[in-house]
């Protein structure tokens, strides 16, 4: 099992370099970024872009994996989102992981000035985004005509470091989300949340990844082959709390056979508001004592 950490792109990078350092001398596997123009929780905060976040910590860190969690079409076209990922997983020198969603309701949705989609037309757009950006990601020109995202003649020269793409990691919910799953991703990501209020986290999980494993049965594939990620912060559960209770936490979701948690950096006046010494000991003790 893994522990990698989200870390907000809420202040300057003169201050906010500090965390993506610190994260790297703690030892987690992966420091993420969400990638909104605003994020509606915290909607009158200031908020960085994730791509150029990303590329100044890849130059601030030297092993620690970074990318996206999770950048989606409501705002993005997958042509200029693949040349910014290539160009990142450059500078990174392959330490990319693109983590990809539908995208949410609220500003990002619509600050382009186009109207909210419906269910099934954010589905549709999300499985031509993420297959079009798979094709430029891994071909060095593409042509292609789609209902919603198209390309002629789009170059990706050199390539990106890692071959034959950097690994998709998909967020998927539903039936369509898992069958995307089963075709592209590398890594599947859920937060665990439900409308159903009868549910605990640890069931819906339970639930998804045996939903995952039939969808990547059907493809022919083993869903063993892939990471199976868990985003925490964003439901009722409350494994920072302190080391013991993410020892508990953390064992429970190794014994369903997720294989990446991800936990959110400290922050003040916010959800994430957990203490920072208790953050560090997680990260320096957490997965040693279920003797990962």
């Amino acid at each position: 099992m893994k522990l990698s950490t989200v870390i907000l792109p809420l202040e300057g990078w003169s201050t906010s370099k500090e965390k993506w350092r610190r994260a790297e001398e703690l030892g987690f596997h992966a420091a993420y970024t969400y990638d909104h123009l605003s994020w509606q929780r915290l909607e009158n905060r200031p908020w960085f872009g994730a791509i150029p976040t990303l590329i100044a910590a890849s130059l601030e860190t030297l092993k620690l994996k970074v990318g996206t969690l999770v950048t989606s079409p409501n705002f993005r076209h997958p042509v200029p989102l693949a040349k910014d990922l290539l160009s990142l997983d450059d500078v990174s020198n392959g330490r990319l992981i693109i983590g990809i969603g539908s995208g949410g309701t609220g500003n990002d949705a619509t600050v382009l000035g186009t109207e909210t989609w419906s269910r099934r037309e954010r589905t549709d757009r999300y499985e031509e985004f993420v297959s079009l950006l798979d094709e430029l990601l891994r071909q060095p020109i593409t042509t292609k005509q789609g209902v919603f995202y198209s390309s002629s003649l789009a170059r990706m020269l050199p390539g990106p470091v890692q071959q034959p793409r950097p690994p998709f990691y998909i967020a998927a919910t539903g039936a369509r989300g898992f069958e995307l799953a089963s075709r592209f991703a590398q890594g599947w990501v859920t937060t665990g949340q439900t409308q159903n209020k009868e549910q605990t986290c640890n069931e819906i999980v339970t639930e998804q990844l045996e939903r995952l494993r039939k969808a990547f049965e059907h493809k022919g594939r083993g869903v063993n082959d892939i990471e199976k990620v868990l985003l925490d912060g964003l439901n009722d559960e409350k494994p920072l709390a302190s080391l013991d209770a993410f020892v508990d936490w953390a064992g429970r979701y190794r014994a369903l056979g997720v294989t990446e948690l991800v936990i959110h950096w400290p922050e003040p006046d916010s959800i994430f508001d957990n203490r920072m010494s208790t953050f560090e000991s997680i990260a320096l003790e957490g997965l040693g004592q279920l003797g990962v």
